[in-house]
């Protein structure tokens, strides 16, 4: 069975950057990985795309930028950045094609703190 570096490195991650900012300790990445899916940025994010609410979008999408890359989460990450800069001069865009890649980058996210609670 694969451990944390070989799943976390197949999923996309930078291992070696993150558990620097980890300090090495796989557990407490497990924690803070955790707290993303206790986020509500994503549904913020959402939400506001819903109501055309671009401010309020981009405040929550500028959020979860910072926390996946905090967490290392390279290819949720990217998804992410996608939208952060359309939203922050208000371009046109579609948006919610946009949001709809975010959402299954977090699903990929939640697939790897699976497995990684699995590989424990």
């Amino acid at each position: 069975m694969p451990g944390f570096k070989e799943l976390f490195e197949a999923y996309g991650g930078d291992y070696a950057t993150t558990m620097t900012r980890f300090m090495g300790n796989e557990t407490m990445y497990r924690k803070f990985l955790t707290m993303l899916f206790q986020d509500e940025n994503l549904q913020k994010l959402g939400d506001a795309i819903a109501g055309g609410d671009l401010t309020a979008a981009f405040e929550a999408a500028h959020t979860l930028k910072g926390v996946t890359a905090n967490l290392g989460l390279t290819p949720f990450y990217e998804a992410v950045c996608a939208i952060v800069e359309p939203l922050r001069t208000k371009k046109e865009q579609d948006y919610t094609a946009l949001y709809g890649a975010i959402q299954a980058e977090f699903h990929r996210a939640e697939a790897l703190q699976r497995s990684l609670a699995e590989a424990q």
